[in-house]
């Protein structure tokens, strides 16, 4: 049986509040943890396209600086 994934307009949509938050909780523990990788200068792993991926604090660093720029 295949599952169909679920997108950010799929759960804002929801019915069940807690379902509307989770996605602003994912966000803001995902920022939480590139903001402790920085510190603590370690990789954070994510799944990207299904292979795994580190990403060093370094280029964390690299790409929040990009952002700050941008906004």
């Amino acid at each position: 049986m295949e599952r169909k994934p679920v997108n950010a307009k799929d759960i804002s949509t929801a019915k069940d509040l807690a379902m509307r938050g989770s996605l602003a909780a994912l966000q803001r523990a995902a920022a939480l943890a590139r903001e402790t990788a920085i510190q603590t200068n370690t990789n954070i792993v994510i799944v990207e396209n299904g292979k795994v991926v580190r990403i060093s604090a370094e280029e964390l660093r690299r790409k929040a600086s990009e952002e700050a720029k941008e906004s």
